[in-house]
């Protein structure tokens, strides 16, 4: 991610300007034209910035009341000027330094900016979804206005900074003499935006997207002129005054049937500025040994950061309506990090740290708590809107799979939510099904006899659907688990059964079919072709010997119950972890013709040759590259050759 420059690139009397950093000068034209056909959601973003500065400032005013000053009455207040085709919107929270202007509004201090600019496709529909998912935030002002000028001091500072930009490739700060404690963003609106300067559409805008906020939100009244009686003068229309627009009451405060359904999804946008609804909400009030309300949000969408499990997470924590931080992670595991809301308790003390909340049995009991909830939301999802539910999944499934190998306790619950692919899925040629199955239904399929839920791991829905491994499983009926996402076979090293039935790996060790002929294979049969392949094959393999998985393949590669499997260790090789050697066992089929032909070959070089092209066959099937891709290609040419050449 590049840097702000430290250095003006011009110096004048007015003050200094800055270049923007390349992601947010990106991030702020493609939103510009990706989020035009919602161009009021400004209001809602720069409504919500000021929101937290008023929270911050009285989080820091616990410890240090001078930074009320003599302005201790917290609101947000929205002016307009037709005429100047302006509108402000200004705050009294905590402000902002010269350095925290320039930090802020110049750059995009978030881990894995570069990336997320990467991955936007130019199809506009598309990238306003993922700008969502990234924050809209300050620059969507850049939507209706030519120019943004912010005038803002950050309390107990006696300078203040003028901010101004015009949206391109720079912006300039000076400073500014008496300005007021907090930020006011004023735009200069567009010709094709001047309805933002109008009294009842900002009124509209503040209602339908600030309403739920705990600060109150001022514009100056309308007043008329009262009618004249006939006869008497007519009187001049009373001074207009600042009036609250919304409700200013914290929406979490007020009882659940007090609150729309719309309510609640705007305060969702609110809160994780993003630009769609949730999936699904709860809201609670727990009364008795603690108190306290949360407000729990499912989002429809993954970040584009989801995957690093550094990056800050958790929910807002306010204590007694008092907000305390942003991103208490305390309060849910880290494999609930896509979950989106607010915790409000009536018990901690105001003055809580990230240090105290790690070490408080009351924090402990309401994470638990909170952890129960959401995954009830998820199983009632998962029950009443099976839809809504596979789209969670789609987003989100992954992330899940990994508190099935952390929370032991909840275990069962999450083991539950799971989806998998499985060879009842119909494969229509995509990377992944559309419909996936629980373990649940997975047992109530399971055939007359069978004990074990089979499964096999591989790095794509296609390669886990074409395994070799589950061919004799086909034949006899038996449905098979397709896992292929990058977690799952860390998962199973921890998920070793459901409901009584364990879990068996079909790329590992001996594997045992219900009612199968093919668990009559005579070993000592095939005794002399396994230990001649074996010979052939040197130190490449383990073992040698006839298969009970095989239908219609000539070989395959097995592990044994304690090897790493080919998924995990490709992750520990990508992340520079020492990986214990290994060998495969190979399996062959010994009804199958190459195979037969194989074991009638007299010629001991030639012998060697094909078996090495079925081990590499083998090898290829599995997914996984050939040591020696060249030998492999000199091998095959050299037998097409001589079939070529027989044929002729």
């Amino acid at each position: 991610m590049s840097e702000t420059t430290e250095q003006p690139d011009s110096t004048d009397a007015s003050g200094e300007t800055f270049g923007f950093q390349t992601e947010a000068k990106q991030l702020m034209q493609l939103m510009i034209h990706s989020l035009y056909s919602n161009r009021e959601i400004f209001v809602r973003e720069l409504i919500s910035n000021a929101s937290d500065a008023i929270d911050k400032l009285r989080f820091e005013s616990i410890a240090d009341a001078k930074l009320l000053e003599d302005d201790s009455e917290l609101r947000i207040e929205i002016t307009f000027d037709a005429e100047g085709k302006k509108v402000s919107i200004r705050d009294n929270g905590i402000g902002m330094s010269r350095d925290e202007v320039i930090k802020n509004l110049g750059t995009i201090a978030r881990s894995g900016t570069a990336e997320f600019v990467k991955s936007l496709t130019g199809d506009q529909a598309k990238d306003s979804q993922l700008i969502g998912q990234f924050g809209v935030g300050f620059y969507s002002g850049f939507i209706v206005a030519d120019t943004m000028e912010v005038v803002t001091r950050r309390a107990g500072e006696t300078a203040g900074v003028r901010w101004t930009s015009a949206g391109e490739d720079q912006f300039t700060v000076d400073d500014v003499a008496n300005a007021p404690r907090g930020t006011q963003v004023t735009l200069h609106l567009k010709d094709d935006a001047l309805e933002f300067a109008e009294d009842f559409r900002m009124r509209s805008i503040v209602r339908k997207y600030s309403d739920h906020i705990s600060v109150p939100v001022m514009m100056f009244s309308t007043p008329e002129a009262p009618i004249a009686e006939e006869g008497e003068e007519q009187q001049p229309a009373p001074e207009a005054e600042l009036e609250a627009v919304n409700q200013a009451k914290a929406l979490w405060t007020r009882g659940r049937t007090d609150i729309s359904d719309d309510e609640y999804q705007e305060f969702y946008k609110h809160l994780s500025h993003d630009y769609e609804d949730s999936l699904s909400w709860s809201h609670n009030r727990v009364e008795g040994k603690l108190e306290y309300t949360s407000l729990l949000y499912l989002p429809k969408r993954a970040p584009f950061d989801m995957w690093n499990r550094e990056q800050p997470r958790g929910l807002k924590l306010y204590v007694q309506r008092v907000f305390i931080m942003d991103e208490a992670e305390s309060f849910l595991p880290i494999y609930l990090r896509f979950v989106k809301g607010i915790v409000d308790s009536n018990d901690l003390p105001l003055n809580v740290s990230r240090e105290i909340l790690q070490q408080d049995d009351r924090v402990d009991s309401i994470r638990n708590a909170l952890t129960k909830r959401v995954l009830k939301m998820l199983d009632d999802m998962a029950r009443k809107e099976p839809e809504n539910f596979q789209t969670f999944w789609n987003e989100f499934g992954e992330v899940l799979k990994e508190g099935a190998g952390e929370d032991f306790a909840n275990r069962e619950a999450i083991s539950k939510l799971l989806r998998f692919a499985s060879t009842e899925t119909v494969n229509d040629g995509s990377d992944a099904p559309e419909k996936t199955m629980t373990l649940e239904g997975y047992i109530e399929r399971m055939n007359e006899g069978q004990e074990k839920i089979y499964y096999v791991t591989a790095d794509s829905y296609a390669a886990a659907a074409g395994s070799p491994h589950l061919e004799a499983l086909k034949k006899e009926g038996i449905e098979v688990l397709l896992m292929f996402d990058r977690v799952d076979e860390w998962l199973m090293g921890s998920l070793t059964e459901f409901d009584g039935k364990q879990f068996q790996d079909v790329v590992r060790g001996d594997i045992d079919l219900p009612d199968s002929d093919k668990d009559d294979v005579d070993d000592d049969a095939h005794k002399d072709l396994a230990e001649r392949i074996k010979t052939a094959l040197d130190d490449r393999v383990e073992n040698v010997k006839a298969s009970r998985r095989l239908t219609d393949s000539p070989g395959c590669l097995v592990l044994s119950a304690d090897d790493m499997g080919a998924q995990m260790r490709r992750i520990m090789e990508a992340s520079g972890q020492a990986v214990p050697a290994s060998r495969p066992i190979f399996e062959f089929n010994a009804e199958h013709p190459l195979v037969m032909r194989l074991d009638s070959e007299a010629d001991e070089d030639r012998f060697k040759d094909l078996a090495l092209i079925l081990l590499d066959q083998a090898t290829l099937a599995d997914g996984n590259a050939l040591g020696d891709p060249g030998a492999y290609s000199t091998r095959l040419n050299a037998l097409l050759l001589e079939l070529l050449g027989d044929a002729s």
